[in-house]
């Protein structure tokens, strides 16, 4: 049970049973952690009624609390809202914030009588100042886009006039219609202005139709020069959406579908923008953060996200990960609030749910691997850095230059093999990496054992070519698996080579004749190169006792 102070106790005791958020104080009076509840009282009391929770960092997190504040909500999305706000304006210590020291720029359509289109990068978005579209995550395609809009949509784009009698050269290369010169009237700019909203919108199938509608009205009136010039953007919109993927023909389905991957402390979220049937867009995200809670990052970038969105919701949202956040209901009445329009949640079980879920997968793989090899050629850049800082931490003897990394693979004792990786200076070099058939414990599975033949093999080249002695080597398991290596290289004799374990469950690093473990921090360069040499080995493991066993079962 949790010792707390007479104050603390006797607010638990006056808790309600009604709807809002609860906010946890720190003896210095900073807020740390502000969470929601459909019922404060059970929520709250969930926190200090277990002897020992799950999660490491809700055990911190209780052991910190002095006091605590709620407000009483009437409906538990008032709750969601102000949690949001809340996170937002006082950034509690162990709420999950998402930080990947970007602030991704948003389409303003400003509000004036002859609006115009600019890029703008605020987080504070005000409302007041026109209407916003976005967030976009790719700069380049942004820009793509805004040149294309400035040149179907030939909205003014000087905040005030050059010339005080004639246009500008804008308007003599057809990219404004220089409503400052009174050379298109109010109702036909309105119009135009309305076509680059709905273009931004998705909303394509409506904005052809108007363009057509207008197409003709112009050619029935006579005014051949604009018809011609409405033709022109017609065409071009056309090629532009012929070259939009179809992912469903004859359907107006507007969704979003997202995709998180997550691997050694890098969330990669992808958001494919289906409207009328058409993917016309991707964001990507990524971020580094030292949460494992995979359920309560997700909830807080959808909350986020959807939050901060301007126009545009879809109809629905399909993600297998909104499975796990749960409280369908209760998002889907959010989003009714933020997007003033039912939007379904879907958790792509259907066949056509699993396809887009498929295609967003295969999407967020691309950009976790490219955030992992944009990590891994940091890391190479500051390797001395790096190397230094796991010198001191880990108290090694030697600067780690070449890393080694063992792993054992077998299914219940037959066809027993191990790797070992080499890394050098942070960067994996394959030429040197090693496999191993273990002889020693064919049919009986014994990891001591094939370690310790693994080991021997390995050692005893010491000096020879392709085989020089590693600074450190890192052994996969915890302390157990550590102290029976440390009796092998004892029995070895050998010496100047530093030795650590990597548990895999809280990514601890244990040393030799050490109790307790070491912690690199959750997002640090040199956790994730610990991380990925670790799991360079166990690939290389299976891989080639996957060999093994396919070549035994041909022979059978």
């Amino acid at each position: 049970m949790y010792l707390m102070n007479e104050q603390l106790r006797q607010t638990l005791k006056l808790l309600p049973s009604l709807p809002g958020c609860y906010i946890y104080y720190n003896k210095e009076g900073e807020i740390i952690y502000v969470g929601k509840a459909k019922i404060l009282k059970r929520r709250v009391l969930s926190y200090f009624n277990r002897k020992q929770h799950d999660s490491v960092k809700v055990q911190v997190l209780v052991s910190q609390i002095d006091k605590l504040e709620y407000i009483i909500t009437n409906t538990e999305v008032e709750a969601l809202i102000l949690e949001s706000h809340l996170i937002k304006k006082h950034k509690p210590r162990y709420n999950i914030l998402l930080k990947d020291d970007k602030k991704y720029p948003y389409f303003l359509i400003t509000d004036e009588d002859f609006p115009r289109i600019s890029i703008v990068r605020k987080k504070n978005l005000n409302p007041e100042k026109g209407r916003y579209y976005g967030p976009y995550t790719d700069i380049r395609a942004m820009h793509a886009t805004l040149d294309f809009l400035k040149k179907v949509f030939p909205l003014k784009q000087c905040k005030s006039p050059k010339f005080r009698d004639r246009p500008c050269l804008y308007y003599h290369i057809g990219r404004c219609l220089a409503p400052c010169q009174h050379k298109v009237t109010s109702e036909e700019y309105k119009a135009l202005v309305h076509q680059a909203e709905l273009f931004l919108a998705g909303k394509q199938a409506e904005l052809m139709k108007q363009l057509q509608e207008q197409m003709q009205k112009y050619a029935d009136s006579e005014q051949f020069e604009k018809a011609a010039k409405l033709r022109d953007s017609y065409m071009d919109l056309k090629k532009t959406l012929e070259k939009q993927k179809v992912v469903y023909e004859n359907t107006k389905l507007n969704e979003d579908v997202i995709s998180l991957l997550a691997d050694d402390g890098i969330f990669a979220i992808v958001i494919l923008m289906i409207r009328e049937g058409r993917l016309i867009d991707k964001k990507d995200f990524v971020y580094e953060v030292e949460e494992d809670d995979r359920t309560e990052f997700f909830a807080t970038f959808f909350k986020e996200y959807y939050s901060t969105l301007t126009l545009g919701y879809p109809d629905r949202i399909v993600s297998n990960e909104l499975e796990a956040v749960g409280e369908k209901a209760l998002y889907e009445e959010w989003l009714q609030i933020l997007a003033q329009k039912k939007v379904k949640i879907s958790y792509g079980k259907s066949t056509q749910g699993k396809e887009l879920q498929a295609l967003a997968d295969k999407n967020a793989k691309v950009v976790l691997d490219n955030a992992k090899l944009s990590k891994m050629s940091k890391i190479r850049e500051d390797f001395n850095e790096i190397g230094s800082y796991l010198a001191e931490k880990l108290c090694l003897k030697n600067f780690p230059h070449r890393i080694e990394c063992y792993d054992i693979s077998h299914i219940q004792g037959t066809n027993t093999v191990a790797s070992m990786v080499t890394f050098i200076n942070g960067l994996s070099k394959k030429s040197e990496y090693k496999k191993f058939k273990i002889k020693s414990t064919e049919g009986k599975p014994d990891d001591f054992l094939s370690m310790k033949e693994v080991l021997t093999r390995r050692l005893c080249h010491l000096g020879e070519k392709n085989w020089d002695k590693p600074d450190l080597m890192i052994i996969d398991g915890g302390k157990g698996q550590l102290s029976s290596v440390m009796e092998i290289i004892k029995e070895l004799d050998v010496e100047g080579i530093d030795v650590v374990s990597l548990a895999k469950r809280n990514e601890e690093v244990f040393l030799p004749e050490q109790s307790e473990p070491v912690i690199l921090p959750r997002n640090s360069s040199a956790l994730f190169l610990f991380q990925r040499i670790r799991d360079e080995a166990h690939r290389f493991a299976i891989t080639y006792h996957r060999k093994l066993r396919s070549k035994s079962m041909t022979k059978k």
